[in-house]
């Protein structure tokens, strides 16, 4: 394995000169067809060119599916459980690899180091539990209602996956993708985020050396409307996933619904703690904080709506205050860093509009401005940011600002509480504080939303639950989990007859 300075993907450079790294199709690095390239920089320091990265066409998209659809016949007839063996060795490699490629997420992506620690252990966790549904892949075995006659269903691959993924999470997100659909059988196309495409560089590097074979994963650099248009309009792409914004799934269920496509959507998120009057506020203080502005706000399941019982908005907003004020903003190379960058300029100036917009609906307590100066000069750095007196329907607690804003809503009771939680189009997580039992409960049943912690902020989902959401946060699909095999397989219903005999089902099985 070749280090980050010289990647196979890379040509040799002179010294100081930024490496250009290539797509991988059919097994092989190659350049685009374009002839271009695009750089990727460092948020925190955009000095620090990453590389340069080839800016994909629909040409190089339809040579990455003729690679797939070449490779998918031996790779679909290979046994599970071989396909499996090939994903626990690519999550080996990636646990002995995990501190350079953390390092490389901090460096590409912002957030701080041990966030990307982890986003890699994701990577790696889904590896591990999608090789083992290699050896397991469960169909069912049922009773047939005539004699002599046996019944069963199994899964079977669809075909080309086409996998676009979002900056936020450069390598859980791909593997969450990646892994159950390459295990299940499908190849794949990946086109990673423009904003992390080193990252994306180096967890295809593993693949090809855990020893995928060639065509099965294929790599194609680029932006949406060349790359990521041309995944979703090639008719042999026969099922798409996709993690992003809601606009963007939208337009995408649109392109792919003409040509009946599987289309897996996971997309925006507005999501809320509540804290009953009950709640240990310490702790509600610890996973506010976390999960608003942990990876800087940048997360579909971050926290940015605060909805609390009046009779403890006083001594609540003073621990979140006094709090966030000494949380360190740089890079997130620094393990002192509790706060990294966004990911860009207009990340720095979406959060900075809504902040505005903020500023006519509600009280602002903290931050609310960019942060600039001395260390923080070069990168796209905001500082954390609280609202109160915020109304339910307000502006900033209903639109997605993905970025370190948190708006707090009073209310008088769990009814109203659970009515402000659910008092907006998406439905991803949220979370209650209180010590409580049957308000628990109560929160566990009413919050419409596809995770719900009890006593933990709203983020750390594990690998073997499925991950996803209601309402516009996305379609229906889920990911992680054995339910994550649903979105890469067909169900096909077996029945044996060894009668002898026609058996009409149904017309002869009515007494």
């Amino acid at each position: 394995m070749t280090d980050t300075a010289t990647p196979a993907s890379a040509p040799a450079r002179p010294a100081g000169d930024p490496p250009t790294f290539r797509h991988f199709i059919a097994g092989a690095w190659c350049d685009s067809s374009s002839g271009a390239t695009f750089e990727s920089v460092n948020p925190a320091d955009t000095r620090d060119v990453i590389g340069r990265f080839q800016q994909g066409t629909a040409a190089d998209v339809a040579m990455a599916v003729r690679a797939a659809d070449t490779a998918g016949g031996l790779w679909r007839r290979a046994p599970a459980p071989k396909r499996g063996e090939i994903l626990y060795r690519f999550g080996a490699l990636m646990a002995e690899h995990k501190e350079r490629l953390a390092r490389a997420m901090t460096r590409e992506m912002g957030k701080v180091i041990a966030e990307a620690r982890g986003d890699v252990q994701e990577g790696i966790d889904i590896a591990f539990l999608m090789a083992g549904e290699g050896r397991r892949m469960f169909g069912d075995t049922t009773p047939s209602e005539l004699p002599d006659k046996w019944a069963m269903s199994i899964r079977q691959p669809i075909g080309i996956a086409g996998i676009i993924t979002p900056w936020n999470f450069p390598m859980a997100i791909p593997c969450w993708k990646m892994m159950p659909a390459l295990v299940a059988g499908n190849t794949v196309v990946f086109k990673p985020s423009s904003d992390t495409p080193h990252c994306a560089t180096l967890l295809v590097e593993l693949m090809d050396e855990a020893g995928f074979p060639a065509g099965t994963v294929n790599l194609v650099t680029g932006g949406g409307a060349e790359v990521g248009d041309a995944i979703v309009d090639n008719p042999d792409v026969a099922v798409i996933s996709f993690t992003g914004s809601s606009s963007t799934g939208k337009r995408i269920a649109v392109r792919a619904g003409g040509k009946l496509k599987r289309v897996s959507l996971e997309l925006g998120g507005k999501n809320a703690i509540a804290v009953m009057a009950d709640a240990d506020l310490d702790l509600a203080t610890d996973g506010i904080l976390w999960s608003a502005f942990g990876t800087t706000g940048q997360r579909c399941t971050a926290a940015s709506r605060v909805v609390v019982e009046r009779a403890v908005v006083e001594p609540l907003l003073e621990r979140l205050e006094g709090r966030a004020r000494r949380l360190r903003l740089g890079s997130g190379l620094d393990e002192l860093v509790d706060v990294g960058p966004l990911i860009n300029a207009g990340a720095v100036d979406k959060v900075n509009g809504y902040v505005g917009i903020g500023r006519g609906e509600a009280e602002l307590i903290l931050g609310g401005e960019p942060a600039r100066g001395g260390e923080l000069a070069n990168g796209h750095f905001f500082a954390p940011t609280i609202f109160r007196d915020v109304a339910p329907m307000d502006r900033i607690a209903q639109e997605e600002i993905f970025g370190p804003v948190l708006s707090v809503i009073a209310v008088e009771d769990y009814a109203a509480a659970a009515t402000a939680v659910n008092q907006t189009r998406y439905g991803l997580s949220s979370s209650i504080f209180t010590r409580d039992a049957n308000t628990a409960f109560r929160a566990m049943r009413d919050f419409e939303t596809g995770i719900v912690y009890v006593n933990a902020g709203t983020t750390g989902a594990e690998t073997h639950l499925p991950f996803g959401g209601w309402k516009e946060t996305g379609n229906g699909h889920r990911e992680a989990g054995h339910a994550a095999l649903d979105t890469f397989t067909e169900w096909k219903s077996i029945y044996v007859d060894f009668s002898g005999r026609l058996q009409r089902a149904q017309i002869d099985n009515q007494e």
